[in-house]
C-alpha cells in the first residue's frame, strides 16, 4: 500500500519550517541565545546562508513527506480525525527520533543541554505547525 500524499500540503509544510526557523531564530526571540550557546558567530566576514537555506528546504520538504505518509498509514489503521492523528503521529515520531537523535549526540558531544532543549524544542513546534498543515489539507478521498 502506498499512503494518499497531498502534496500541496506537503509543499506548504516545508515552507512552514522556513517561517517558524524564522521566527525562532531571530534576535528578538532566541536567535542571540542559540548564537551564544552553540558557539555560533552570527557576525562572521563572508558567511552565506545560501547552503544552509537549501538544505534546510531539501530536509524539510523530506520530514513533511514522512509525516504525511505516516499521518496516512496511521489515519488508516486507527481511524478517526485526520487532524488529530497527523499531530500524534509528528509528536511519536518527534520524540521517538528527532528529540531521542538530538539528546543523544549533544549528550556525547558534550553540547550544553539548554541548547539541546532549545533546539529540539524549535523542532517540536516546527512538526506540530507541518502536522496541523497536514492534517487540516488530508489527501483527496481519505476523508
Amino acid at each position: 500500500m502506498v499512503p494518499e500524499i497531498n502534496y500541496w500540503a506537503v509543499l506548504i509544510a516545508t515552507a512552514s519550517s522556513m517561517v517558524v526557523g524564522s521566527i525562532w531564530y531571530t534576535p528578538k526571540v532566541f536567535g542571540t541565545r542559540w548564537a551564544k550557546l552553540a558557539n555560533v558567530d552570527m557576525n562572521r566576514p563572508g558567511a552565506s546562508a545560501v547552503v544552509p537555506i537549501v538544505v534546510t528546504l531539501i530536509v524539510s520538504f523530506v520530514t513533511a513527506w514522512v509525516l504525511a505518509g505516516a499521518s496516512s498509514i496511521a489515519w488508516h489503521f486507527y481511524g478517526g480525525s485526520y487532524l488529530w492523528t497527523a499531530l500524534l503521529t509528528g509528536v511519536i515520531l518527534w520524540a521517538g527520533f528527532t528529540a531521542a537523535r538530538f539528546i543523544t549526540h549533544d549528550a556525547f558531544e558534550g553540547r550544553p543541554s539548554s541548547l539541546t532543549v532549545l533546539n529540539i524544542s524549535h523542532e517540536l513546534v516546527t512538526i506540530i505547525v507541518m502536522a496541523l498543515i497536514i492534517g487540516v489539507w488530508p489527501p483527496a478521498g481519505t476523508v
